[in-house]
């Protein structure tokens, strides 16, 4: 199904085939599981999409399927992840809002901003920080250990379980054995205050090449022992001069085999799974996130369902531009 619709239509092509009806979503709870209804397939109906996406089996709210840990990423620019969070919340292990930012602004002194809303393991931006502010605190274990105290007092102060850091990717390949330090030092800090560490990692392998990426096996193996989690950014495969798919299956496994090849620390790569796509069309040099939610505010008002032999057509209107789709069933 394509995802990046303004208005959508679904219509009838032979009157004589089919009548063309209204669709109307379901806001009611079911009694019954998504795979009890047949909506987990390899080929979904649009139509199932529209009347199915806000009804939730709500004897299966509090089960889990998966052993492991979970960890769900809230987002500013979609702030409908609280309510997910609040409904589905045994689901996950940890909750990370992600617009918490530690500044530097001097010697020794740091700044916690974006605290609103915050709870469980918070993602921390060492937001506005120079190359310098780094080399700084690099080169000093004053530094370093006031740093890790205020963090400690922070998650304290605010009930936090723990924080998922990142900054690997601030520095590029640059300043790796600084940076190793200074994780291990803070995963001792918080582990000593029974808080947790989670470091988001870029992908071991380069999207779109097979070369090596700015995080290797030989950073993870000096790092696993010290890291609770890692949160492997396995999504954004594709780019504006690139479009394509977000996370191609084959990329996704060789950034795991390629970290960890023995399995040895395979419970602690959380892998990423992104739930939007991306706009490439739209304004701007990186595209837009589509959220489901945009899709189907655009497109309800006029979707309509044409029950046909074999297909459905699917116009959709993108500007001022009619395009058609075909999707066999």
């Amino acid at each position: 199904m394509i995802c990046w619709l303004a208005e959508g239509t679904l219509s009838k092509t032979d009157a004589k085939k089919g009548a063309t009806k209204k669709l109307e979503e379901k806001k009611l709870h079911s009694d019954k599981n998504v795979q009890d209804r047949g909506l987990v397939v390899a080929d979904p109906k649009a139509k199932d999409i529209i009347l199915e996406h806000r009804s939730y089996c709500s004897k299966k709210v509090k089960e889990r399927h998966f052993s492991g840990d979970v960890l769900g990423y809230i987002t500013p620019w979609n702030n409908h992840g609280y309510d997910i969070a609040k409904v589905f919340g045994n689901k996950f292990t940890l909750i990370s809002p992600v617009w918490l930012q530690v500044k530097r602004r001097g010697k020794e002194r740091f700044q916690f901003t974006g605290l609103h809303d915050a709870d469980q393991v918070p993602r921390i931006l060492f937001d506005g920080w120079t190359y310098q502010d780094f080399e700084s605190v690099f080169g000093s274990e004053d530094e370093i250990e006031e740093l890790s105290k205020n963090m400690v007092l922070l998650a304290k102060n605010e009930n936090f379980d723990g924080f998922v850091v990142e900054v690997w990717s601030q520095l590029g390949n640059q300043k790796q054995t600084e940076l190793i330090h200074l994780l291990t030092h803070l995963s001792e800090a918080l582990h000593e205050a029974q808080l947790k560490l989670i470091l988001v990692i870029p992908p071991a392998v380069a999207a779109g090449t097979n070369q090596p990426g700015m995080f290797t096996k030989k950073e993870f193996d000096q790092l696993a022992s010290a890291i609770d989690s890692f949160s492997l950014m396995t999504y954004d495969y594709s780019a504006p001069h690139r479009p394509g798919p977000n996370s191609p299956l084959p990329w996704v496994r060789a950034c795991i085999e390629v970290l960890d090849p023995d399995s040895k620390w395979r419970n602690k790569i959380l892998l990423g799974l992104n739930f939007y796509g991306m706009d490439y069309s739209a304004l701007g040099t990186s595209g837009e996130p589509i959220l489901g939610s945009r899709t189907l505010v655009h497109s309800m008002v006029l979707l309509t369902y044409s029950s046909l032999t074999d297909h459905e057509v699917v116009v959709f209107r993108i500007s001022k531009v009619l395009d058609k789709v075909f999707k066999r069933l």
